[in-house]
């Protein structure tokens, strides 16, 4: 079992930054691919950024290329997400998650999810 909490969601204004954090406790943290996804109402969940056990990268599509960072430190069993210029159209709730099957794009391939924090970009 895998327990992940998010932390450093919040208001910001446009073309404002904020880091993501999420901190895992139970299993061995470097097993695992992580990733970022996120959610704004009323629309399916959206794959941001994974990390797999060796620093292999993938980000989602061209909203978010170039603007975000994904990252890991194993030493402190802590994945992160770095948003620079951030757009209002980044507004939604973020979630981390845990899976054994390396970086994947796919909700389905994480078993393990964060409860989710909000991020809120104002024009």
């Amino acid at each position: 079992q895998v327990q992940l909490v998010e932390s450093g969601g919040g208001l910001v204004q446009a073309g404002g930054s904020l880091r993501l954090s999420c901190a895992a406790s139970g299993r061995t943290f470097r097993n695992y691919g992580m990733g970022w996804f996120r959610q704004a109402p009323g629309k399916e969940r959206e794959f941001v950024a994974a990390i797999n056990w060796s620093d292999g990268i993938i980000y989602g599509g061209d909203s978010v290329k170039g603007r975000f960072t994904i990252s890991r430190d194993n030493a402190k069993n802590t994945v992160y997400l770095q948003m620079n210029s951030l757009k209002p159209e980044d507004t939604a709730v973020y979630y981390c998650a845990a899976g054994s099957l390396g970086s994947s794009r796919k909700v389905n391939d994480y078993a393990y999810w964060g409860p989710g924090t909000q991020v809120t970009v104002s024009s």
